[in-house]
């Protein structure tokens, strides 16, 4: 006779603490008599009801400890605490040098050694460091006059308070937040520092869309047939700025109509749509300019700027004659939008966008105009 047991697997979970400004180790777990009697034999374990775990100072001998006793008894949660391990292995390899020779007023504080380490070693986006760094040294020179080591919670309560007072959004103050916790968290490895620090919320805004006939006019105002091929493929295939600045020649599939978009946001590879006349641009352009590794290259050769797209899009909007504000990533929001209006299922759509999650794709439903065109208006 076969007979199923179910148990519970033992586990604690380690975590980074600082208590009285001392680096500590904090053990959660739930009750347990094995796992009680394995605490009491650790060297002067303490209690903490802020944090409600046990802890003990963060020294090599006590994690070798903690190790050693719960090894093969209990299963040891380390995710929290090694938090050191590299991430974002596929971003290209970071040249932040800039940041350290920029020419300030002496009484600038600069963004500290080791946090600009830290984000090489972890190979941060270049973009991500462009927010970081910035909003980090507004922090510290907020405080210019304290040494970096003597702020707290209460501190950094107050500078967002001042961001606050002056009308910033939102999302500007959660990037500032997510450049300061990158410094205790991760730069100092003290992740408890930001328990109490309460985020704003997220506003909620629709995505940016323009017609199709818009996104014609553009591209037929655009300036020669580079400029042509990049707004073609930026709404064609729903491409994100720097995903396309990431394009090598060997990407487009013509056999198969397929772009392929190698570590895009979230470090995943997609396939995504090639319009039939983009490729055909796409041929002559080719002829033309002749790029030798990268789809896209600037005049010297190397990726083309994320700058110059911007640019190309905006002055083909403004010769189109079109008053909207319009970006590389409202080209992308106006590809989502119109496959949904011609039917395409929302689940295809997510998969061409490259989304982790079927709720960031389902805003487009927002603005999506079949959507409203079997309701009938009142007024009428």
């Amino acid at each position: 006779m076969n007979s199923t047991y179910k148990y519970h697997i033992k586990s604690i979970t380690l975590y980074h603490l600082m208590i009285d400004d001392s680096k500590m180790i904090g053990i959660k777990f739930d009750p347990d008599k094995v796992i009680h009697a394995l605490i009491k034999s650790l060297s002067n374990p303490k209690w903490s009801n802020t944090y409600k775990m046990v802890y003990l100072p963060n020294t090599k001998q006590n994690l070798n400890d903690i190790f050693n006793i719960f090894k093969g008894v209990v299963w040891i949660n380390y995710n929290r605490f090694l938090i050191n391990k590299p991430i974002n292995t596929n971003n290209e390899a970071l040249d932040i040098t800039w940041f350290r020779k920029r020419k300030t007023n002496p009484y600038y504080k600069h963004c500290p050694e080791e946090y600009l380490l830290k984000l090489e070693l972890k190979r941060y986006s270049n973009n991500t460091v462009r927010i970081y760094v910035p909003f980090f040294e507004m922090f510290i020179n907020f405080y210019r006059d304290r040494e970096l080591n003597t702020l707290d919670e209460s501190d950094i309560r107050a500078f967002l308070q001042h961001l606050i007072q002056k009308k910033l959004s939102n999302s500007y103050i959660n990037q500032v937040i997510n450049a300061i916790k990158f410094y205790y968290e991760v730069v100092l490895g003290m992740p408890n520092r930001f328990y109490d620090i309460e985020r704003p919320r997220r506003e909620y805004k629709l995505p940016k869309v323009i017609s199709k006939e818009e996104v014609i006019d553009i591209i037929n105002n655009t300036n020669n047939i580079k400029h042509r091929c990049v707004v073609e493929l930026l709404y064609g295939s729903g491409l994100r700025n720097s995903e396309l600045l990431n394009l090598k020649i060997t990407d487009i599939d013509s056999k198969r109509m397929l772009v392929r978009v190698e570590n895009a946001k979230g470090n995943k590879d997609r396939h995504t749509l090639l319009s039939k006349n983009a490729l055909d641009d796409l041929r002559i352009y080719f002829k033309e300019y002749k790029p030798k590794e990268y789809l896209f290259e600037g005049q010297k050769g190397g990726k083309y700027s994320s700058e110059s797209v911007l640019r190309i899009v905006k002055m083909a909007t403004e010769k189109a004659g079109i008053r909207k504000s319009v970006s590389p990533h409202v080209l992308r929001h106006s590809f989502a939008t119109h496959l949904l209006e011609s039917g395409v299922d929302l689940r295809q759509i997510q998969v061409l966008l490259g989304h982790n999650s079927s709720k960031t794709t389902e805003i487009y439903t927002h603005v999506a105009t079949n959507t409203f065109k079997t309701i009938k208006n009142p007024l009428d």
